[in-house]
């Protein structure tokens, strides 16, 4: 944990420096040499090219220091960086809450999922097709389709529990989950409240 968070100092200070060096890279690379001189070799398309990837790399910076911006640290989710999004939460769409529940430790944490059954749909969990492979325990359906397998053991060996939510999702309420094998979502700790979610969007 210290290394990540050193790593994250490192590369903030890092984006610091760059940013403020931008004003005066762009101002030479758009004013280019005289094409005069010996050393005038550069084009006009070489100076819009390092101009504009000077310009992408200041946008990054901006959108990593605005405020919200999340640090997506879960391969379960296609995404680095999410930030709130306004509207109603809807199947399908990136949320963020906060989990305390004694698999993730003693503290909340931040958790951001993918809404996979919404309220009125049917859950169905059955025997998994294969136990064997990756000692699974249950496979979770939302009106026949395959929304999650939980397993025995986790990542650590872990003991892990499959919840019971099967029937019509309740007013209120969402199950959140991912694809990913090794997730940790509702298929273990349940249906999560609609209030207590916050919906996000994915910027890369």
């Amino acid at each position: 944990m210290f290394r990540l968070v050193w790593l994250l100092l490192e590369l903030g200070a890092g984006l610091l420096r760059e940013f403020a060096r931008l004003p005066r890279r762009a101002a030479d690379a758009l004013r280019g040499n005289d094409p005069g001189t010996a050393t005038g070799t550069d084009t006009g398309g070489r100076r819009l090219v390092l101009a504009t990837a000077l310009a992408g790399f200041a946008g990054l910076a901006a959108t990593l220091t605005l405020p919200g911006v999340t640090l997506v640290m879960s391969p379960s989710i296609d995404a680095w960086a999410v930030r709130p999004a306004p509207g109603a939460i809807r199947k399908g769409d990136l949320v963020q809450f906060s989990l305390v529940h004694p698999v993730s430790g003693p503290n909340p944490v931040s958790v951001t999922k993918y809404v996979l059954c919404m309220p009125g749909e049917r859950l169905r969990i059955s025997p998994p097709s294969d136990r064997s492979a990756v000692r699974a325990t249950a496979a979770f359906f939302c009106n026949d389709s395959l929304i999650g397998v939980s397993l025995a053991r986790g990542r650590g060996g872990v003991k892990l529990s499959a919840a019971r939510i099967a029937g019509t999702v309740p007013p209120g309420f969402v199950y959140i989950g991912s694809s990913h094998p090794d997730g940790f979502d509702s298929r273990y700790f349940g249906l999560v409240r609609i209030d207590h979610l916050r919906r996000m969007e994915r910027l890369f």
